[in-house]
C-alpha cells in the first residue's frame, strides 16, 4: 500500500489513511492542519470474521490523519471524486502519490483493502465523529477562556442541587477522558462512573435555557421605556453567564459521546454505526433547542432597541441604556453561537444617538411647519376671495334695493 492514500469524508472532516510519507506530503502541499487518527483503536472492530487478523494488523500498521472540513480543506479535496461509502453519511476515495510538490494525488476509482472492509470503514467513521466532537470541545474551551467565564463559580452560587451537581459531573467526565487517553479505550469500570452524568448535564442545560427564556419574557412584558431599560440592563449583566453555562453543558455532552462511542466500539462494534448516527441526531437536536432560545432572546432585545429608537429624544438616558445593552447581548450571543458552530445571521437593530434623534425631529418639525405655512397661506387667500365675493354680492344687493325704492310710487320727486 506504499504511496497509496485512502480518504473518507463524513461531512465534518476528512480522514486520510495510508502511507505516512504520502499523507504528510499532501498535507504540507496544501497547508492543511491535521490531527492524528489512532487506528489501533479499531482492533476490536475486526475481532471476528475471516481475515480479521490480517485486516486488524493492517489497520494497526496504517497511518491516519484527520482534517477538519473547513472552506480551505474542502477546496483542497474538491478535485477528488468521492464515492458513496458503505456506511450512512460517509463517502470515500483512493489516491496515489505522484511525487509532485503540488497536486500530488492521482485519483483512482478502486477502493483499497482498508475501505472495502465494512467493519474498518464503520470504525473509521466512529473515530472521525470523535475527532469532530473533540475539536468542538476545544473551540468551546477557547471561547470560555476568551470571555473569562467562571462557569464553576456561577454553578456553585446557585441553590439548585442539579446545578451544583454538574461541577461534580464535570470532574467525573474529565477523569474518564484522562484514563481513556492513557489506556486507549473505555472499560466497563470507567463507563460505570460516567453513565449517570448525562441526566445531571441535561437538567443544568434545561435550567440555563429557562433563565434565558425568563429574560426574554421580562423584556416582552415591559411596556414603559424605563422598565424596558431596566430589563435590558439586567439581561446584559446575566446573559453571558448563562450562555457560558450552556457552552459548558454542550462541551460535556460531547465528551460523554466520545466516551460512549469508545465503549460501544469495545463492547458491541456491530452497533457502532447506528450509535454514531443516533449521537449525531441527538447533538443536532440540542443545538436546535439552544438556537431557538437565543433567537427568542434576540428578538426581544431588538424590540427593546426599537423602543429605544422611538423614545431617544424624550428619554435619552433609558434609550442609551437599552442601546448599549442590546449591542452587548448581541455580541455575547454571536460569540457563543460561533463557539458551537451555530449560524445566527443576526444583526442588532441600530439605535440612533440623541443628536440624530433631535436632528430628525427638527427636520420633521420644519417640514411640518413649511407645510403649515403653505396651508395657512392657501387658507388666507381663500378667505380673502370669499370675503371679496361676499362684499361684491352685498353691494350689488344694496344697490338693487335702493333702485327699487326710488322707482316706487310717491318716491319719484325725491330723486
Amino acid at each position: 500500500m506504499s504511496g497509496e492514500i485512502e480518504l473518507v469524508s463524513d461531512g465534518n472532516g476528512v480522514a486520510l489513511l495510508g502511507d505516512v510519507g504520502a499523507i504528510d506530503r499532501f498535507l504540507a502541499s496544501e497547508g492543511l492542519p491535521s490531527r492524528e487518527l489512532d487506528l489501533s483503536r479499531l482492533s476490536t472492530a475486526t475481532a471476528t470474521g475471516a481475515g480479521a487478523v490480517q485486516v486488524g494488523a493492517q489497520a494497526a500498521a496504517t497511518s491516519g490523519r484527520w482534517v477538519l472540513l473547513t472552506e480551505k480543506s474542502a477546496l483542497a479535496m474538491k478535485s477528488m471524486p468521492m464515492m458513496k461509502g458503505s456506511t450512512a453519511g460517509t463517502s470515500r476515495a483512493v489516491a496515489m502519490d505522484g511525487g509532485k510538490t503540488s497536486h500530488i494525488l492521482e485519483i483512482v476509482r478502486t477502493p483499497g483493502a482498508m475501505l472495502t472492509n465494512p467493519a474498518i470503514l464503520t470504525g473509521v467513521a466512529g473515530l472521525m465523529a470523535q475527532m469532530a466532537m473533540q475539536q468542538a470541545m476545544q473551540q468551546i474551551t477557547d471561547y470560555l477562556v476568551r470571555i473569562d467565564a467562571k462557569v464553576d463559580d456561577v454553578l456553585r452560587a446557585q441553590k439548585d442541587a442539579a446545578l451544583s451537581a454538574m461541577v461534580g459531573a464535570q470532574m467525573v467526565i474529565e477523569d474518564a477522558l484522562t484514563i481513556r487517553e492513557q489506556v486507549g479505550s473505555v472499560s466497563e469500570v470507567t463507563w460505570s462512573k460516567v453513565q449517570a452524568t448525562p441526566a445531571t448535564i441535561a437538567q443544568t442545560q434545561a435550567y440555563a435555557i429557562r433563565q434565558l427564556d425568563a429574560i426574554a419574557q421580562k423584556l416582552e412584558q415591559a411596556s414603559a421605556v424605563g422598565d424596558v431599560a431596566k430589563a435590558a440592563q439586567e439581561a446584559r449583566s446575566v446573559v453571558g453567564e448563562w450562555l457560558a453555562v450552556l457552552a459548558r453543558c454542550f462541551q460535556l455532552q460531547d465528551a460523554v459521546a466520545v466516551l460512549e462511542l469508545d465503549r460501544v466500539l469495545g463492547a458491541a462494534p456491530e452497533e457502532l454505526e447506528q450509535h454514531r448516527a443516533g449521537i449525531r441526531i441527538a447533538r443536532q437536536n440540542r443545538l436546535d433547542v439552544i438556537e431557538r432560545s437565543t433567537a427568542r432572546l434576540m428578538v426581544r432585545m431588538d424590540e427593546a432597541a426599537g423602543t429605544a429608537d422611538a423614545k431617544m429624544l424624550l428619554h435619552p438616558r433609558s434609550a442609551q441604556t437599552i442601546k448599549v445593552s442590546n449591542e452587548s447581548v448581541g455580541s455575547q450571543v454571536r460569540d457563543f453561537a460561533d463557539s458551537l458552530g451555530i449560524e445566527t445571521g443576526h444583526e442588532s437593530v441600530r439605535v440612533r444617538r440623541w443628536l440624530e434623534a433631535a436632528t430628525d425631529a427638527r427636520d420633521r418639525a420644519l417640514e411640518s411647519g413649511a407645510t403649515g405655512v403653505e396651508n395657512a397661506k392657501d387658507f388666507s387667500e381663500r378667505t380673502v376671495d370669499r370675503a371679496r365675493a361676499t362684499t361684491t354680492k352685498m353691494v350689488g344687493a344694496l344697490a338693487e334695493r335702493a333702485k327699487r325704492e326710488r322707482s316706487a310710487p310717491g318716491n319719484e320727486d325725491r330723486g
